[in-house]
């Protein structure tokens, strides 16, 4: 694929063609060697539009957020200088491009009026416009780089000012390689004055001065979405957003506490839980060496020694045993009868052995005599 320079300055030009309908699609750019009409005050041609360049035009329209604009006499071009507003006669679908033997061609809207403007009247009166002006930046070999914005007219010269200016915006804000090619303004000196230069400024400052609008334009793009600004809000409406939302959700620090506080109360509820546990498991051995489900001092210890969680578990499979339940001794032999130094098991520690299947040897070696 060929690539094209700019010329040492950017150019931008403007030449004009019969408005011509064909398939629902309009002719926007002509196709071949073609020059400025009559009394065009700013680029004489010959310009040149190859189905190669048509194709450059066309991804470049395809990457493009808008619709491309239709206005009337130029006045995109003007408006700053005259104040006046500039309506649009009609928008171009950037995506309906296509390139055709006599030239680049792209669905159009028009409005009302300009539908009205452009046709011939009912017994043939001729419209109030005949001709659609495209303005396009080309290279040194006279071929079109891009497609700016169209007007109706009847007179499609642009004057030497309203070149200037769109060279600069051409310069500024289309995605060139500025490292690639020279940026030496038709009057340099305009160029340096948008950029806010000094008037002896060097090709490296101004490329540098590009490159930093356009990363503040991306800037302030990704900031539009992070407050999800319109991508026309002004930068003070942007602002303005910012601190809406930081105003409605104000930080209530009364449902934060410190650190320190925090690991506080951890600490005296671990400590309470601690001691509830205790409280239950006590409360827990005693109800079974009262009801026979713990048979002794030394399982009560043990379990005591397991925790609360083996205590429940314990209690919640052992038999209540009706003997120890009945007896006023809970278990120990009655006042006066000794029992110790023959072995043997009484019937309430026979009961236990029966109720927890232990032998009598088990049950005396665990619970000596």
């Amino acid at each position: 694929m060929t690539t094209h320079s700019l010329h040492t300055k950017p150019r931008v030009a403007a030449c004009a063609l019969r408005v011509q309908v064909t398939d629902n699609k309009t002719r926007l750019m002509p196709a071949g060697t073609f020059h400025a009409p009559r009394g065009a005050a700013e680029g004489t041609g010959p310009w040149h539009l190859s189905a190669e360049a048509a194709q450059a035009i066309i991804r470049l329209a395809a990457a493009r957020s808008t619709d491309i604009a239709i206005d009337y006499e130029h006045q995109i071009l003007y408006s700053e200088k005259n104040g006046q507003p500039a309506p649009a006669s009609g928008w171009v679908d950037p995506r309906s491009l296509e390139y055709r033997e006599d030239g680049l061609y792209g669905t159009v809207t028009w409005t009302a009026k300009a539908r009205a403007a452009i046709e011939e009247g009912p017994n043939g009166e001729p419209p109030e416009y005949r001709y659609l002006s495209p303005v396009f930046p080309y290279d040194a070999n006279g071929v079109p780089l891009d497609l700016l914005h169209l007007a109706l007219t009847n007179t499609p010269a642009i004057d030497e000012g309203a070149a200037q200016l769109a060279a600069a915006r051409m310069a500024i804000t289309h995605d060139v390689n500025v490292d690639a090619q020279e940026i030496d303004t038709v009057k340099r000196e305009q160029l340096i004055a948008t950029l806010g230069l000094a008037t002896d400024a060097t090709d490296e400052q101004i490329d540098t001065a590009i490159a930093a609008l356009k990363a503040a334009k991306a800037d302030a793009d990704a900031f539009r979405t992070a407050l999800g600004a319109k991508d026309d809000a002004k930068p003070a409406e942007a602002v303005a957003a910012l601190k809406a939302s930081s105003a409605t959700a104000p930080a209530d620090m009364s449902q934060y506490v410190p650190v320190e506080v925090y690991q506080e109360a951890t600490q005296q509820l671990a400590a309470l839980k601690s001691g509830s546990e205790t409280a239950e498991l006590d409360a827990l051995i005693k109800e079974g060496l009262e009801d026979g489900r713990i048979p002794g001092q030394k399982t009560a210890d043990w379990l005591r020694k397991s925790g609360l969680a083996a205590c429940k578990a314990h209690l919640a499979e052992a038999p209540s045993i009706a003997a120890l339940k009945t007896t006023q001794t809970q278990g120990k032999p009655p006042e006066g009868k000794d029992t110790k130094g023959d072995g043997k098991l009484n019937e309430t520690e026979l009961a236990v052995c029966k109720a927890m299947g232990l032998t009598p040897e088990q049950y005396r070696a665990a619970n000596p005599a």
